[in-house]
């Protein structure tokens, strides 16, 4: 809290800004050590001077191509469905896919719970949930887009597996924010501030204003493609949910949860305003620093520490003390030390003259003072400091307030600084002091300054009196609903955070000096001919039931009572936190919250467990008797690629839909340059955007965003967000478009789609590849459960390409070939009905990350689809409310061994095909000769077309060679020509292949070693961290999960790497020898 410095013989005590600020609820900033807080600046700097030198872009990924866009030209009215039997598009575009079908979804009521009685395979579960409800003056960043993209994918599952859904929309009416920009606006149109109006004037200037602006953020929503019900949107301000802000205040002030007392708060003097913690940065300074501060004609000077001097009473020493405010030495009342200090026992109950107001301030004892920090006297000034309130509270000392609500010093200053701003006053204050010879030294020094984030000013912790919420109650019921498992968050790690923050928590101010926002019901009440000056307040529903409240409290005929309604307003966070109840109708008892209460999960940045997801169980838990939900499933904070906080402060938030749409660079600058950011701020974010989008940033589209977003291990480290990542999910896109390409274009000639029943008898590939649709919807299945959306996007994704594109597509296209009369034979019929069940399943199982592109291709293939009974009638509606694949529907096509059998294939086509590459085989089709055990014999003769078609060879021979203690000796009867090309899958396999121009087995060798000199280095990082003392204690355990697959993969790469250069080694020596 203080450090003392001892310079020759005079001692000073040290105050830090930061440390004698007082916060209403315990601040996660002020919880972080400072030397945390200075290792995050020092990061912010390397960050920054990394993106001022670099010299170049290092995004590669984003050195993309314009492409033609393609637009859906037919007339389709809002509403209607779109037309998907024109002909089909050459390529991917998203502005052609993302056309017209949200329209369709929003008016066909998809997205509302409702429509769950008309799905056929409904089940009589619920799911719900809430939107963190953005504020209505901003609008959204990619950080909110991850939050739309998690939770959306999440509500389209259930919605698919049959549950009746709610997903409730919402904006926040965002207090200071909104009341900020309509003061700016104001003042900018018609040269007026807020106080020209009044009250009700201003208030329907920011009607006004939200109804002609508050509707970006919900276009953002449907841009996005987010399956809200759009007839229960909910507005913070709305008449039913301000009823509910009243009953909740009216109840905890019944209930003695609410009450008025005097203390410390945040004061914003360019707001006149408390604000809440979320409220307040914190900047870093490293010494002298010249800020530019609200209302100052010039930069402020921040990072000094002033000392001076303060006379003893009857005795010739003075005690030196030392400050970074010297204009809050005005209101010092006393000077602290510890009662055993051996140094203070003659000065304890002593006295020193305050210089400038003549007053004695009493030397008291504390405990709380340290006498390890060097002399251990302390300054008290029980008005501006926190920890020096409370030590006024235990010693009744009297509470001097030397700054006004507008940031001005009061009249108990003296007529010479009455009326000065605050910062002009530090100025005099030290001129006062030199010529009173009590100024000692002014050095600099590194602080922590509390920065208002709506303003920009510079925090005043001021002496207030303000209704508080008592938490401590309300905390160990938060606490406990988790330990009794009433409450799951996830991921777990945060629980030990969640107690210990609880567990400490303080009080909670919930008035704000503000004229937009919830009008506390509360009225101080005028009795008749009373000339007592004690406050006297009640509250209600109504004046009329205040009114009544007051006569049978006071004992008065409520004619003769005056009431005034509290003029301050509510804390957003108080009416926030109503939110997942509030939002269903609560106090009263509707449907909806019969029905949807309490929500299933509560979905969130991991940043707002305290400020909103604590405060939201504790509130809801005592109003309603419950938790507002069963579960909290907080993501990581999104940074950019350099690893920055994504903040407006830092010029470096990225709309979704300049991602989705696209934008020049010009545009992206222009932002920034309307941003109002500090000048270097507004260097680094404008040469970050010249490095990493040098040709602004291309259309994606909503799709590649939203599986972008969650292929990111949402729990756990923070996510470093790169624009290559979403182009790349666009080429995906681009990969699904051209793969129902095909499938459409095997169709087009009548061929019949049969069901998977049907479809027989199947060969070694289809059972391969549908078993390997099993095992990914089992994946999709178990990682959705756990919200490991990372593991169902990566699931989907390496089946879709590697499994369907690369191998089931490139092995099927030989069997395409018609037989008599034009048709196709029996195993390209049934290869067309597996790729078409493969494409249509795979679709659904995308379909909650990507609605727009599955819903386009799934229609198309619809007039494909094999009818029965129980799907004519689903199969009229949409993709989003068909059943979403299980595992017990394909259980009947699994088959391990066919999956197990077919990995081994594939490192023999690997390596058959690094043969060609290095042979420099383009076209030509070589023989191809494989020694090998019996057993792996038998795997490629059952796969010998797929081998001879993926391996690009026109034949394979398989040689069985007699083995002696595990090595391979010669064939007994035939082996491979000589001048073959050989290439060594393990120790037990060796290929040849007969091409003209042989394969450099010196390259081979070289290129080995490359690979492993590779590998080491990376396996030894790995098995460092791995091996590290406190790995197991430290480490979270899906961190060490993933660290030991790392590890494990690595290491068998190495093993092959090994034994494919033994083999050629002693392959070259052979050679050599013969």
């Amino acid at each position: 809290m203080m450090r003392i410095l001892r310079t020759g013989l005079v001692w000073r005590v040290t105050e830090q800004y930061t440390s004698r600020l007082h916060t209403t609820t315990n601040s996660p900033k002020a919880l972080n050590i400072p030397r945390s807080q200075a290792e995050k600046q020092k990061r912010r700097r390397e960050r920054e001077k990394a993106i001022l030198s670099s010299q170049s872009p290092n995004d590669e990924g984003l050195n993309w191509t314009e492409k033609e866009n393609i637009v859906y030209t037919v007339q389709t009215p809002p509403g209607t469905k779109k037309d998907t039997s024109v002909p089909y598009p050459a390529a991917y575009s998203p502005e052609y896919v993302e056309s017209s079908w949200y329209q369709w979804w929003e008016k066909e009521g998809f997205f509302r719970p409702e429509q769950h009685e008309s799905v056929p395979h409904a089940v009589d579960r619920t799911f719900s949930l809430c939107i963190p409800p953005p504020n209505v003056t901003g609008t959204l960043h990619l950080g909110h887009a991850l939050t739309v993209a998690v939770e959306d994918a999440l509500v389209r599952w259930r919605r698919m597996q049959g549950h009746r859904v709610l997903w409730l929309p919402g904006v926040d009416h965002a207090g200071i924010a909104t009341q900020t920009v309509v003061e700016r606006r104001l003042l900018r149109e018609t040269g007026k501030k807020r106080q020209n109006l009044s009250r009700e004037e201003f208030l329907q200037e920011v009607w006004k204003w939200k109804n002609e602006k508050g509707d970006e953020i919900y276009h953002q929503l449907r841009q996005m493609g987010a399956s809200l019900d759009w007839t229960r949107a909910c507005f913070t301000m709305d008449p039913g949910f301000s009823r509910a802000v009243t009953e909740a205040f009216v109840r905890l002030c019944d209930s003695g949860l609410i009450y008025r007392a005097e203390a410390l708060v945040n004061w914003s003097c360019a707001l006149q305003s408390a604000i809440s913690d979320i409220e307040v940065d914190s900047k870093e300074l490293s010494g002298r620093t010249l800020l530019p501060v609200p209302g100052y004609d010039r930069p402020v000077e921040f990072g000094t520490m002033v000392t001076f001097a303060y006379p003893t009473e009857g005795h010739d020493g003075e005690v030196p003390v030392s400050t970074t405010r010297p204009e809050t030495m005005l209101g010092d009342v006393a000077i602290a030390v510890h009662p055993d200090d051996p140094r203070y026992q003659a000065v304890q109950g002593k006295q020193c003259r305050h210089p400038f107001t003549g007053k004695l301030l009493p030397i008291i004892t504390d405990r709380m003072v340290d006498m390890q920090l060097g002399t251990g006297a302390v300054k008290v000034t029980p008005a501006h400091d926190h920890s020096d309130f409370l030590l006024s509270q235990k010693h009744s000392l009297p509470r001097l307030t030397v700054i006004a609500e507008d940031g001005t010093m009061t009249p108990p200053c003296g007529d010479w600084l009455q009326g000065v701003k605050r910062f002009e006053a530090r100025q005099l204050v030290v001129d006062a002091l030199v010529e009173k010879r009590l100024f000692r030294g002014k050095q600099e020094h590194s602080m922590a300054l509390p920065i208002c984030s709506r303003s920009g000013d510079v925090i005043e912790p001021l002496l207030k009196k303000q209704w508080f919420v008592r938490c401590k109650e309300m905390a160990t019921k938060a606490v406990k609903a988790v330990e009794d498992g009433q409450l799951e968050i996830i991921p777990q790690f945060h629980t030990k955070t969640w107690k210990n923050w609880l567990s400490n928590i303080s009080d909670w101010c919930i008035s704000r000096q503000l004229w937009w926002g919830h009008q506390i019901p509360a009225y101080r009440v005028e009795l008749p001919n009373s000339s007592d000056k004690k406050e006297h307040w009640v509250w209600g529903r109504s004046e009329e039931e205040a009114c009544h409240r007051a006569s049978v409290k006071y004992g008065v005929r409520p004619e003769n009572i005056t009431l005034t309604q509290d003029p301050d307003v509510l804390d957003t966070w108080f009416s926030s936190g109503l939110f997942p109840f509030a939002m269903l109708g609560w106090p009263q008892q509707t449907k909806d919250l019969e029905q949807f209460y309490p929500n299933s999960i509560l979905e969130t940045g991991s940043d707002l467990i305290f400020f909103w997801v604590a405060r939201m169980v504790m509130l809801g838990t005592e109003l309603t008797g419950q938790p507002p939900f069963k579960q909290v499933l907080l993501h990581s904070l999104v940074r950019d690629k350099h690893g920055r906080k994504m903040s407006k402060s830092l010029g470096n938030v990225i709309d979704p839909l300049d991602v989705i749409h696209g934008t020049s660079l010009e545009n992206l600058q222009q932002k920034v340059r309307a941003g109002n950011l500090d000048p270097r701020e507004q260097l680094v974010a404008m040469e970050a955007q010249n490095k990493d989008f040098p040709k602004g940033i291309p259309p994606c589209g909503t799709d590649a965003l939203r599986l972008a977003l969650c292929s990111h291990k949402t729990q756990g480290e923070d996510i470093n967000l790169s624009m290559s990542q979403a182009l790349s999910c666009r080429h995906f896109c681009n990969k699904m478009w051209q793969t129902v390409r095909f499938t459409l274009g095997v169709l087009a000639d009548g061929t019949t789609v049969e069901t998977l029943e049907k479809s027989a008898p199947l060969g070694r590939m289809e059972r391969w590849v549908l078993s390997r649709l099993y095992s990914t919807v089992l994946q999709c299945e178990q990682s959705f459960e756990t919200y490991e959306l990372h593991s169902v996007t990566s699931a989907l994704h390496l089946f879709w390409v590697s499994s369907l594109c690369d191998v089931y597509m490139e092995y099927m296209k030989p069997l395409l070939s018609p037989h008599t009369e034009g048709t196709l034979g029996p195993e390209g019929t049934v290869a067309c009905s597996v790729l078409f069940h493969c494409v249509s399943t795979s679709l659904a199982l995308l379909s909650p990350f990507m609605p727009f592109i599955t819903e386009e291709l799934w229609q198309r293939l619809q007039p494909h689809q094999p009818r029965s009974p129980a799907s004519s009638r689903a199969a009229q509606t949409s993709l989003c409310l068909q059943p979403y694949p299980s595992s017990q529907q394909l259980a009947l096509w699994y088959f391990p061994d066919e999956e197990m059998d077919f990995l081994w294939v594939q490192e023999v086509v690997r390596v058959a095909r690094s043969l060609r590459a290095q042979s420099g085989v383009t076209k030509d089709k070589p023989t191809m000769w494989v020694e090998c055990s019996s057993s792996q014999a038998q795997i490629l003769q059952n796969f010998s077309s797929a081998l001879t078609t993926l391996s690009r060879v026109s034949s394979v021979q398989l040689l069985c060679p007699v083995t002696q203690g595990g090595e391979l000796s010669p064939p007994p009867s035939s082996c491979a020509p000589k001048g073959c090309v050989v290439g060594v899958v393990d120790h037990t396999c060796r290929l040849h292949m007969d091409v003209k121009s042989g394969a450099n087995m010196d390259k081979q060798i070289s290129e080995l070693f490359q690979r492993r000199d590779r590998l080491i280095p990376k396996l030894e990082q790995l098995l460092s961290r791995v091996r590290s003392q406190d790995h197991q204690s430290k480490v979270p355990p899906h961190v060490r999960e993933t660290l030991g697959r790392k590890v494990s993969a690595l290491e068998q790469e190495l093993k092959n790497t090994e034994e494919q250069l033994q083999q050629l080694t002693k392959l070259k020596q052979e050679h050599t020898e013969q």
